[in-house]
């Protein structure tokens, strides 16, 4: 299974912290990074889009002052996410300031990102696109991107419907490069069964929004770390794209959480609110289904050591597994 060549001997767990809209900054990456894993935002999180190049500038020299201070530590290389679509009327001039600052990793959602990945590839960049499909895997990987995020069933935000069991070993037939794996990992449990299932890296949002440095509301923080599965609701009404949102923050918005009307597909507008005043991801927050392994707000650096060690215990226990001979058949 093969890791970008930029990625390694950088990381202290196989994990990419997934752009999260509105609650991804600065200090969010920078602890991500610094902790061992990518961190990164989405490009539309710096406004007006001028901020973009000084949280870029910002976050890259964070970095190379901890890796001088600190040469011994892996210190994590960071990512931008672009929105590849004709409603971001700031794609040209947001790729246009990553590759000028040789931004190592973009990640890209909805549209094939073709333009994008030959900017990455001019100065040494790397592609990861989102996916929920095999169809759109495929046509991702006709645009020659580096990697696939699998968006499967039970992630947070706009997600697949699709259990990572069916996506992943159908998207690995055809395609060689690398595969991240989203879908309810919170745990380091859950990213060694991502890599036990044949993923690269594992991809966590709804874990680091509970987290110090998350740019979320305290009240967000706390409802994902009061929630379970049962607490999230997969609808399209707010954004045109289906998606996996906390029933809490819906039911705070005044609106019945089990019985939301469908949104015109034709009209994906993202923070729209399905042209209501709440918005998400201000007022009616995502999540995925993961929410009930997350109980506490802690700060990155003590979340990404647990995980390791979680991850180094799930190792631990499935060597400890001893199978019984297989049953004889009756004579």
């Amino acid at each position: 299974m093969p890791i970008p060549a930029l990625l390694e001997g950088k990381l202290v767990l196989p994990v990419i912290g997934a752009p999260l809209f509105i609650v991804s900054g600065p200090e969010l990456v920078i602890a991500q990074c610094k902790a061992g894993i990518v961190g990164s935002f989405p490009a539309l999180n710096a406004r007006p889009k001028e901020k973009l190049e000084e949280w870029i500038l910002r976050i890259k020299a964070e970095l190379a002052a901890y890796q001088r201070a600190h040469p011994e530590r892996k210190v994590a290389p960071f990512a931008v996410n672009q929105i590849v679509h004709a409603s971001n009327d700031r794609l040209e001039h947001d790729v246009e300031v990553c590759v000028r600052h040789r931004v190592p990793i973009m990640i890209t959602s909805l549209r094939p990102p073709a333009e994008v990945v030959r900017a990455a590839h001019a100065y040494g960049g790397i592609v990861l696109h989102d996916v929920i499909s095999r169809r759109h895997a495929e046509k991702a990987a006709e645009q020659g991107v580096d990697g696939l995020i699998l968006v499967c069933a039970g992630a947070g935000g706009h997600a697949g419907t699709l259990s990572p069991f069916a996506l992943l070993p159908e998207v690995r037939r055809f395609f060689p490069g690398t595969i991240v794996l989203s879908g309810a990992i919170a745990t380091g449990k859950a990213i060694l069964a991502a890599q036990a299932l044949g993923a690269d890296l594992a991809y966590l949002g709804t874990r680091f929004v509970a987290s110090r440095e998350a740019n979320a509301k305290d009240e967000y923080k706390a409802m994902i770390a009061a929630s379970s599965a049962a607490d999230i609701v997969y609808t399209n009404l707010f954004t045109g794209v289906h998606g996996n949102y906390l029933k809490p923050s819906i039911a705070a918005a005044g609106l019945d959480p089990d019985n939301l009307p469908e949104a015109d597909k034709t009209k994906m507008d993202f923070g729209s609110g399905g042209g209501m005043k709440q918005k998400a991801w201000r007022d009616i927050w995502g999540s995925g289904q993961g929410v009930g392994s997350i109980d506490d707000v802690p700060g990155v650096a003590e979340l990404v050591e647990r995980l390791a060690a979680e991850y180094r215990q799930a190792l631990a226990d499935l060597d400890a597994v001893r199978f019984a001979p297989p049953l004889r058949a009756p004579a």
